[in-house]
């Protein structure tokens, strides 16, 4: 049984392509609805400049880890996270909210076919 077992997660890990790079869709819309977060609430100055400079930098890394393990960067959800890793920091978070449904879109029609 435990054969069996890690010969499906060995199979599962092989893939490639976009069901293989949902994770990483997931990873990059979180980040990017968790900037919009930091950035609106920022603006209602709810928020500490160090903080937010500390989060924008743990945002950036999120997206760039999730931009370098795409398995096809060089697709239409590879494209628009490198969109999002051009947005200045204090990007409006109407624009951030914006690339993040843009995101869910995607990870929705990869999960749906």
């Amino acid at each position: 049984m435990l054969r069996w077992l890690l010969l499906v997660v060995l199979l599962a890990g092989c893939s490639k392509g976009p069901d293989a790079d949902l994770q990483y869709i997931g990873q990059a819309r979180s980040a990017a609805a968790e900037w919009a977060l930091v950035n609106s609430q920022a603006a209602e100055g709810k928020l500490t400049a160090t903080y937010v400079d500390s989060m924008h930098r743990w945002i950036r890394q999120q997206i760039e880890t999730a931009a370098t393990s795409l398995t096809q960067p060089d697709s239409q959800y590879g494209d628009e996270i490198v969109a999002l890793l051009q947005q200045p920091d204090d990007a409006s978070a109407q624009d951030l909210r914006a690339r993040a449904e843009a995101l869910k879109k995607i990870e929705d029609e990869i999960e749906s076919a």
